[in-house]
């Protein structure tokens, strides 16, 4: 009978420790999103010079879900999860395949933020054997040619064309396209960007 007596009243206190417990693992994981939604309506940046271009106003392709991959689907997910590290381009030239050898060389150079990091290929080019014979841990999106025009209409901005412009993009865990690079930026400058953003930042 004690026994019962002690057990009732600690359950109160267990019932404490369990809000104590959910409401610390919420903050961990909503802090990040948090500061990604900063960065965005106060134009801030991690601490130091930045050597990328902000997007603004910010663009979000989490709504896109028709993704594909040498006539394979792709779960609209994959954005979840990971930054992504995303070259576009029409086609894959000597330009692009340059630029595809800097992103993998950031990406290993990242130790144990390699696993918070994926790469991205955007292109309408439909043989894509050598590039996946070369990189083949790196994603490659090359089905919907007309999404892949949407998307790049929508990030050119008025400007230059996104599929012929060469660039680097960064996209955050849920699907925001945050940072731009163009192709003349050395790959040590991306490099140092993507670095102060897995810093700043616990998602990923």
């Amino acid at each position: 009978m004690q026994e019962h007596l002690t057990e009732v009243a600690l359950d109160p206190v267990q019932q404490r420790k369990g809000r104590m417990v959910f409401l610390l693992l919420a903050v961990f994981f909503t802090v990040p999103l948090l500061v990604v939604v900063a960065m965005y309506k106060f134009d801030w940046r991690p601490s130091g010079k930045s050597h990328g271009q902000l997007i603004q106003p910010p663009v979000s392709i989490a709504h896109a879900t028709h993704w594909v991959s040498d006539k394979q689907q792709v779960e609209p997910a994959f954005w979840q999860d990971k930054w992504s590290m995303v070259f576009i381009a029409r086609e894959c030239d000597s330009g692009c395949m340059q630029r595809l050898y800097d992103l993998r060389q950031i990406y290993v150079s990242l130790y144990k933020d390699m696993i918070r990091v994926q790469r991205v290929l955007i292109t309408q080019q439909k043989d894509t054997a050598e590039i996946r014979a070369r990189y083949p841990d790196m994603l490659i999106l090359n089905g919907e040619s007309q999404q892949i025009v949407e998307l790049g209409s929508l990030l050119s901005g008025g400007g230059q064309n996104t599929l012929e412009a060469h660039r680097v993009y960064f996209i955050d865990p849920l699907g925001n396209i945050m940072m731009q690079y163009g192709p003349e930026l050395e790959a040590k400058w991306i490099r140092k960007d993507l670095v102060k953003l897995l810093k700043a930042s616990w998602a990923g």
